[in-house]
């Protein structure tokens, strides 16, 4: 490992009950304790959590962990005490008497870990109590979240780089499973720390079935969905993008007598934790749900999840799907692709990122409330706009800081750096967005590229991740199994996937016999490029990507 080798060996024994490191766990835990700024991308099941809280044991002072979920830091701060290391965790389900005690334990430096939202760390007078400590090492989960090119932004996290500052500038170690290269730039970017060292472990994992199952209405999905999930052996997922597709789907799967519950983010928070617990427990063996749901979960035994909807873009696929199977074992993965889903995604899109009108608003409630430019706080801001969302409100604000009209203390209050500003000036910053919104667009077309796609659907992933194989088929996704005729438009982005289609060694040739798996012996009658076509017995004619056709 590094110095003190056999002592870390000890604790992994003794605390965590583990004898023996994953892949990129050794890496990451050593750049941590050489004091690095680290990115580590590993995919889901790989054991991130245990990256900071190995070497965190071995560090003087505090580790303060940002989770953006109650639920997934209640589970890591659980799992640290069951192991006799005391973990404090300060969020919004705490009573005030709890919580007093939870800070006063933090003051007395009685705990190890400090696990809070991104929203709570905003708060200055809980900034304040953790500045206290001695913070030894700053952990940030799902560090996706971070960036805006990446499928799950908070604006909440924008603040982080803040918080680092006001800390002191304690070494940081960013953990996510996907993150591509605009993404890995962007959370350097947003954190101050553009030189972050970036240990990457790869996104493949063979157990993971990938499938797409094409509907051409929505009845049929439906039907489609309800038979997919009662063929399905297992707990499984079914993820829709819209809290309507959510009840819609539920009521369907419990009409048909299956044992399903459901979460989205407009029930009571009282009605989701019930929910999810009836599925981590098994009491549910179908969740259907929208992304609000799945974040962190430890359940290692889903056999399945089922895309009713295409998402936004690949990594929110891949993150998605990526619960499935965390035990090693196999699992599938289908999205049920029908071409009309993909307004509901441009339709979120359009909504995303604030106007010109919108940073105006912003501009001229800081000016109303900091005439002599005094501090003004996030939740003073916040009570003084009407229409202007807190997604929007908190891009408004981050853009008014990288564009030098703001800035922000150590509570994290702002500070207007100008009492007036063009019109003109506002509208350049919110040019900054149109590169984003453009390419959320084309990352959308990229997903419907995979939908429609007959190359191996896990090659089409690698490229898009930027990783690479020295396999041309995965031979576990249903474009590897079953063979599909040659189907692609001359708009896909080809250029792309040239590895994916390396040709076979035996060079093809017009007369030649040759066999397509599920299809049989037929003979070659042309060959251009990556596209053989065959002639079968009945006469019929076929064409194939030349990687799925071999020698009889």
């Amino acid at each position: 490992m590094v110095a003190g080798d056999k002592a870390l060996q000890r604790t992994l024994q003794d605390t965590f009950g583990i004898r023996q490191l994953r892949p990129g766990q050794r890496e990451v835990i050593e750049s941590v304790l050489q004091g690095n700024n680290t990115l580590a991308i590993m995919p889901t099941g790989a054991g991130k959590s245990l990256c900071y809280q190995l070497p965190a044991l071995k560090m003087p002072g505090v580790t303060v962990v940002v989770s953006p979920l109650i639920s997934l830091m209640k589970d890591q701060a659980g799992k640290l005490e069951t192991a006799g290391v005391p973990a404090a965790e300060v969020n919004s389900t705490l009573s005030t008497r709890e919580e007093e005690s939870v800070l006063e334990s933090i003051r007395q430096e009685d705990t190890e870990f400090i696990f809070a939202t991104p929203e709570r760390l905003s708060d200055p007078d809980f900034l304040a109590t953790v500045r206290e400590s001695r913070v030894s090492l700053f952990v940030i989960d799902e560090a996706h979240c971070i960036s805006h090119w990446g499928h799950d932004f908070r604006p909440a996290y924008l603040h982080l780089g803040a918080v680092i500052d006001a800390l002191g500038n304690p070494p940081v170690l960013a953990l996510t499973a996907t993150a591509t290269s605009n993404v890995i730039e962007d959370i350097g970017k947003q954190l101050g720390l553009p030189d972050m060292h970036v240990i990457n472990t790869g996104i493949y994992r063979s157990n993971l079935h990938y499938r797409v199952v094409t509907a051409t209405s929505e009845q049929e999905k439906l039907s489609l969905a309800l038979a997919l999930a009662r063929e399905a052996e297992g707990s499984g997922i079914i993820y829709t993008a819209t809290v309507k597709a959510v009840e819609e789907v539920h009521a369907a799967l419990r009409e048909a007598g299956e044992s399903v519950t459901f979460y989205h983010g407009q029930l009571a928070a009282k009605a989701r934790h019930q929910n999810q617990d009836d599925f981590m427990s098994g009491a549910s063996r179908i969740m259907v749900a929208t992304n609000a749901f799945g974040m962190g979960i430890d359940k290692s035994d889903i056999r399945f999840v089922i895309h009713y909807q295409i998402p936004a873009n690949l990594e929110a696929y891949y993150q998605e799907s990526g619960r499935a199977g965390r035990d090693g074992e196999d699992a599938d993965c289908i999205l049920l692709f029908h071409a009309k889903d993909k307004q509901v995604q441009q339709f979120f899109l359009a909504r995303r990122y604030p106007g010109a009108d919108d940073l105006g608003a912003v501009y001229a409630a800081l000016q109303a409330l900091s005439p002599e430019q005094h501090a003004v706080s996030l939740a003073r801001v916040q009570a003084h706009l009407d229409g202007v969302s807190d997604t929007r409100l908190q891009v408004a604000l981050k853009l008014l800081k990288d564009g030098g009209l703001l800035e922000q203390d150590d509570k994290l209050d702002y500070h207007l750096l100008r009492q007036r500003v063009k019109p003109k000036e506002l509208k350049e910053l919110v040019h900054t967005y149109r590169d984003k919104s453009a390419r959320d667009h084309a990352a959308l077309e990229r997903m419907v590229f995979y939908a429609q796609t007959g190359f191996c659907r896990w090659k089409v992933l690698l490229e898009y991740f930027g990783e690479h194989s020295s396999w041309s088929r995965c031979g576990v996704c249903d474009n590897c199994r079953q063979p599909p005729e040659q189907a692609l438009s001359p708009e896909h982005p080809r250029q792309q996937l040239t590895r994916a289609v390396q040709a076979p060694a035996n060079t093809l040739q017009a007369g030649a016999t040759v066999k397509v798996p599920k299809y049989g012996e037929g003979q070659v009658v042309s060959v251009e490029g990556d596209k053989v076509t065959l002639r079968f017995p009945d006469s019929s004619k076929r064409t194939f990507l030349r990687s799925y056709v071999e020698r009889s």
